[in-house]
């Protein structure tokens, strides 16, 4: 199993491999933090709590401490995973009469109760062997003395500039002087590094009570928000066993519900049934194929993705190999299922992967939601505040419907495939509803195909969305396939001629930015690959 292909197409970026440990995140500084940790003697938790909280600075369109996670950590030694479930829930306030008028797209109304500093506390606290204030150092110094702007940075303030200007706190940071910041530009959040200095010093509880959960509660309250210090004081993380299938000799885990982690372990359980390796890559019968079995998948997820401890989600017959059989067998190879397709909403999550030494290792990824999160920012903590609650629905009899303290369906999911007990692959991607579509696509090349990690993430994407099945409520309704237009042109062709809505994306413009770090198994090298079409950036020892 996924031997690699010499005859595969080169790629821009090189194959990093090293064997004391490796890091990939979206991020090169995030990704730096968390080599440094192992270099150090840290382990994976201890690099991935590193890197997560670096994210949080160096990416603040994408996650931080006002978001959510989720991160998935392997123990090499008790052969064990456990996730760390660190989705908020809704606000105790918030209720689906309450929002009758609808759940805004952004501002403090769209806010859930931040989760991921918990997550964080809960992976070093379980897992880790380093004292938190080693841990956060990195996060402090760049919220202090400041980083420098990359290019996406400039673009993603550039898209979201009128949100960024109507909020005091995030027009202070992000456009200073009211203008857009340059390549290089030094961004700096002085009361964000104070509040990183003070869970460093306090712990957990310096975040969820004391002077931050005021503020922050403060701050909610005082821009008409719901966020209380009630529901900062009662959020925590939760441990969870992983759900898994296993695909083609391999035991792939994933985070269980309120993650979709499941339709994902769901589309491999169909394409499982089909000879993958027998159509090569970017042909026409193997896009087609995973986008119709992506098709099936998401029809189960809108059905059934929820909260669990609230409505009961049917996890051994959606898993059932039988099951995915009698799905498979629904596939028409040579015509696209009918029914009209919803446009994508970005996906503004950010993923990372860390493998230690000893093998243990963390596949995680955390979010404030669409770009910049609810576009407020408490200037007393320099937090910037997710807007999770817009994914909510709100008709009556959904498994997804709001309710107070419940935890959204979650489009995050942190996958990790084992062989023998041995972690074999860490692999994941930001995105939204194109996460589980990009982590099959990258999976399977891997597998299947022969790529190997720098190839697998380069490899030209397409994303695809069906009527009812978006995560945004309420729906939105198209027909369309979007693909890279590196895909030769008798393919695309092709895939229209069996009905699919074709629309091309320039090259690299696809969704999502994956990471993946895959391990050796004759020789325990790990190889990592990182995605070149956001900031991606892969470290190895």
């Amino acid at each position: 199993m996924l031997s690699l292909d010499r005859e595969s197409p080169r790629t821009w970026r090189p194959v990093i491999m090293g064997r004391g440990g490796a890091v990939a995140s979206n991020h090169p500084l995030a990704t730096l933090a968390g080599f440094e940790v192992l270099r150090a003697g840290g382990n994976a938790a201890d690099a991935a709590v590193a890197v997560a909280s670096t994210l949080g600075v160096v990416e603040p369109y994408m996650s931080g401490m006002g978001g959510d996670g989720f991160y998935l950590f392997y123990d090499a030694a008790a052969r064990r995973g456990t996730v760390v479930n660190a989705s908020g829930p809704s606000p105790l306030a918030a209720t689906a009469e309450r929002y009758a008028a609808g759940i805004p797209q952004d501002g403090i109304l769209s806010a859930s109760v931040p989760c991921a500093v918990d997550g964080w506390h809960i992976l070093r606290e379980r897992f880790g062997t380093r004292p938190p204030a080693e841990l956060l150092a990195a996060a402090i110094g760049y919220a202090r003395d400041g980083f420098g702007a990359t290019r996406h940075f400039c673009d993603f303030v550039t898209q979201q500039a009128v949100l960024l200007r109507r909020d005091p706190g995030c027009a202070a940071i992000y456009l200073p002087d009211g203008e857009l910041p340059r390549l290089g530009a030094i961004i700096r959040n002085p009361n964000l590094a104070r509040t990183f200095e003070a869970l460093a010093s306090g712990g957990r509880d310096a975040f969820y009570g004391g002077d931050t959960a005021r503020n922050v509660a403060r701050f909610s309250r005082e821009q008409g928000g719901l966020i209380t210090e009630q529901d900062l004081a009662a959020c925590r993380a939760e441990l969870q066993d992983p759900i898994a299938t296993t695909y083609r000799g391999l035991t792939v885990l994933e985070a269980p519900p309120n993650s979709m982690g499941f339709t994902l372990l769901q589309e491999l359980n169909i394409v499982e049934h089909v000879e993958l390796a027998r159509m090569g890559v970017c042909s026409a019968d193997l896009i087609h194929t995973l986008v119709e079995a992506k098709k099936l998948a998401f029809l189960d997820r809108e059905r059934y993705a929820s909260d669990p401890r609230f409505s009961q989600v049917p996890l051994d017959c959606l898993l059932d190999k039988a099951y995915a059989r009698e799905l498979a067998a629904r596939i028409d190879p040579r015509r696209a299922a009918p029914g009209a397709l919803v446009p994508s909403v970005a996906g503004d999550t950010t993923y990372f992967a860390v493998v230690d030494g000893h093998g243990n290792a963390v596949s995680g990824i955390q979010s404030l939601g669409n770009l910049f999160g609810a576009g407020v920012m408490d200037p007393a903590t320099g937090i910037l505040l997710n807007d999770r609650m817009h994914t909510w629905h709100l008709e009556p009899g959904h498994p997804n419907r709001l309710e107070p303290g419940k935890r959204v369906r979650h489009t995050m999911n942190p996958p990790l495939a084992l062989e023998n007990g041995e972690v074999r692959a860490l692999f994941g991607t930001p995105g939204g509803d194109a996460q589980v579509q990009i982590n099959l696509q990258t999976f399977t090349a891997m597998v299947d195909l022969g790529l190997d990690p720098q190839q697998a993430v380069e490899m030209p994407r397409w994303e695809s969305f069906q009527d009812g099945t978006h995560t945004s409520w309420p729906h939105s309704h198209t027909d369309e396939l979007t693909i890279e237009d590196r895909v030769p042109p008798a393919v695309i062709e092709d895939l229209r001629a069996r009905g699919h809505n074709v629309r091309l994306l320039g090259p690299l413009s696809g969704p999502c930015s994956a990471e993946i770090i895959l391990r050796d198994p004759g020789t325990g090298l790990l190889l990592a690959g990182s995605d070149p079409r956001r900031d991606g950036y892969a470290m190895a020892l």
